[in-house]
């Protein structure tokens, strides 16, 4: 009853404290610490699932820091391609019914899948795994707790409590009241974001968590005179995906959003392939990577790989995929405007074709034609971007 009842208190302790914080720097430190306390840990951090950069931030580091650890770091980022966990086991968990479970890691490692039953990721790899295990064993720590974080509903971001070498290594008890604890730092995570509501959603899709439309006008202007000043790779991949109004119909709106919502997810999982990149939905069934910095090729690898994910989600009829990049030869870019108009025929192409791979402007001699094409009809289907080339 004690042990009961000092975990109840640390509860009430953390809610009061994020409570109390004024500023979102504030309500995350007051979160780790507190939960670091709770879970008799040794450190704690904080970290938010950026969809449309693909990456895992953190966003807070507290209690025994180690070397170069610091308290509020600018960029200390982790792909999330490297812990797929975040963005689909534990998806799927909940999205079937189920809760998102905290689970722990040691630095004995390889990590084990947990038997069913126990708190953890039902089919959680080795392969990643050994990532926190390598992360444990060279900051000195011996094992550590992840919750995830869920606000409304969808995976935000994770927990992180871990203790030293030589102390008890946390059990399936600690997991599940880690659980609870990230369900607490939510609450004060959603009370605290909502004074940033409105600044966040002017650049962001409300039902993917992707950058919107927007934002994607901003960086690709951007991008764009990076490009004619430094020559910087600009590439542009445009996605329809294929089905949704087969979904819809079939299913209803709410499964169709289901889709969208997890295609988002497949798409902010490549885009962290390609350092920078922005992954966002431009409206309806089209999303899109911008991508500066990358070879051609690098970008052509990673869009492949979209197509092939997207074709094994559960619905929906795969993606048609386009592609323009400053890499190839499709003359000079000198617009925003002029990359959309290349990227939509490319994707236009893809679509007539049913093709399951990305059609790249440069390498399809049809594409730039297209592209430059006045419409043949006032019916023409092409939804081209720009009025002229």
């Amino acid at each position: 009853m004690g042990g009961d009842d000092a975990r109840l208190r640390a509860v009430v302790s953390l809610a009061q404290m994020m409570a109390a914080a004024h500023t979102p720097r504030g309500s995350w430190r007051a979160a780790a610490l507190g939960a670091c306390e709770a879970l008799g840990g040794s450190f704690a951090a904080l970290s938010v699932w950026e969809r449309d950069r693909g990456r895992l931030r953190v966003l807070v580091n507290a209690g025994e820091r180690a070397e170069g650890e610091e308290e509020f770091p600018e960029e200390e980022t982790y792909p999330v391609h490297q812990f797929p966990e975040i963005t689909e086991f534990l998806h799927e968990r909940w999205a079937g019914g189920g809760e998102p479970d905290a689970w722990v890691e040691t630095a004995d490692g390889p990590a084990r899948r947990p038997p069913d039953g126990e708190a953890g990721v039902r089919g959680y790899g080795r392969v990643y795994g050994r990532r926190r295990v390598a992360a444990l064993r060279r900051r000195g720590r011996g094992c550590c707790v992840v919750a995830p974080i869920v606000l409304r509903g969808r995976a935000w971001g994770e927990l992180y409590v871990a203790r030293p070498v030589g102390a008890p290594v946390f059990g399936r008890e600690d997991a599940d009241f880690a659980t609870v604890l990230a369900a607490v730092v939510a609450a004060g995570i959603a009370q605290t974001e909502r004074l940033e509501e409105v600044r966040k959603l002017a650049f962001t899709d409300p039902l993917t968590g992707l950058a919107n439309r927007r934002a994607v006008d901003v960086r690709l202007d951007e991008a764009v005179e990076l490009h004619r000043t430094d020559g910087a790779v600009v590439s542009l991949v445009v996605c329809d995906l294929n089905g949704l109004k087969r979904v819809n119909d079939t299913h209803g709106h709410a499964v169709g959003d289901r889709l969208l919502e997890r295609f988002g997810s497949v798409l902010s999982r490549c885009g962290a392939m390609l350092p920078g990149a922005l992954a966002a939905r431009l409206g309806g069934d089209e999303f899109c990577l911008l991508a500066v910095g990358p070879e051609a090729d690098e970008v052509i690898r990673v869009a492949t790989e979209l197509c092939e994910r997207a074709a094994e989600l559960e619905l929906g009829d795969g993606v048609a995929c386009g592609i323009a990049s400053t890499g190839d030869p499709i003359g000079p870019v000198v617009s925003a405007r002029r990359l959309f108009r290349l990227a939509d025929a490319a994707q236009y192409r893809a679509k007539a074709a049913r093709s399951t791979k990305p059609v790249v402007a440069g390498r399809d001699g049809e594409v730039i034609r297209l592209a430059d094409a006045p419409p043949k009809s006032p019916h023409d289907r092409r939804h081209l971007r720009g009025s002229r080339p």
